[in-house]
């Protein structure tokens, strides 16, 4: 087994023939910050073992567990015991499952199920073999419905407060011109310790962090979109390219170029 002093850090991004479905085969044992994404996540740890935060608290998964995050929710990752772990993952868009599952959610951030397991390992198999967009769209409502306890009812939402919802907003709606923390705060009638306080207990990160996620999820639309790289970045507010690189790197793993190799593969 590598020494956990020396770096390892492998991943490898699939496109697939159906859109807004996505496989990404990882290993690492570096730590990934909190961070979120704009899609659902389901995959297999299939080597070693990470505690990360989560919706529903802190988790730990090993070996031959399934693991979900919902779009929008923080999450985090830590290698247990320093060393490498190796998981897959698929990456679903919220339209894959729009029209039937209204208010889907994954309550259960870790999951010991040998049926949902084996139905994971289908439709990763079959987005690795270059399977067309009718088996795979089937592939994903068999591995949400077919197994017991994939499809969860639906939580209460948390309740959030006007003013935090129109920081958040405003921080969404412009990513090239963000507001300082203390235009947020005038507008929500608050000192800046209350908003910043305040924006990371309702959405799980301080107003920059958020606002960095907000760029890397632009940026891959852009991307998906086949805008060049360097248009991405611009277009999603980085000061560069190579800014947009190191956030996608830090946040989700893998480079802007590998995922546009795996959108246009």
């Amino acid at each position: 087994m590598p020494s956990r002093s020396v770096p390892i850090d492998v991943v490898r991004v699939l496109g697939s023939a159906l859109p807004g479905l996505q496989a990404i085969a990882a290993e690492s044992n570096r730590s990934f910050p909190r961070h979120m994404h704009d899609v659902f996540g389901i995959g297999v740890m299939d080597r070693g073992g990470q505690r990360s935060a989560s919706g529903r608290g802190a988790v730990e998964a090993v070996r031959g567990d399934v693991i979900t995050v919902n779009p929008g929710e923080v999450h985090d990752g830590v290698a247990l015991r320093g060393e490498a772990r190796a998981w897959r993952m698929l990456h679903l868009a919220p339209t894959l499952l729009a029209d039937c599952a209204p208010g889907f959610e994954l309550t259960q951030p870790v999951l010991n199920d040998p049926a949902l397991r084996q139905a994971f390992d289908r439709l990763f198999a079959a987005v690795r073999k270059g399977d067309d967009a009718l088996a795979l769209e089937q592939g994903v409502l068999q591995l949400l419905h077919g197994a017991p306890g994939a499809l969860p009812a639906k939580r209460p939402l948390r309740a959030v407060s006007m003013s935090m919802e129109r920081a958040r907003a405003r921080i969404a709606d412009d990513c090239l011109h963000a507001p300082t923390l203390a235009e947020l705060a005038h507008e929500a009638g608050l000192s800046r310790y209350q908003l910043l306080r305040g924006f990371a207990a309702a959405f799980g990160l301080p107003p920059h962090a958020w606002l960095q996620q907000c760029r890397v999820s632009r940026a891959r639309q852009s991307i998906a979109q086949g805008r060049a790289l360097a248009d991405a970045a611009a277009d999603a507010g980085f000061a560069d390219q190579s800014h947009m690189t190191r956030a996608f790197v830090r946040f989700l793993g893998f480079t802007p170029g590998a995922y546009a190799a795996a959108r246009c593969g």
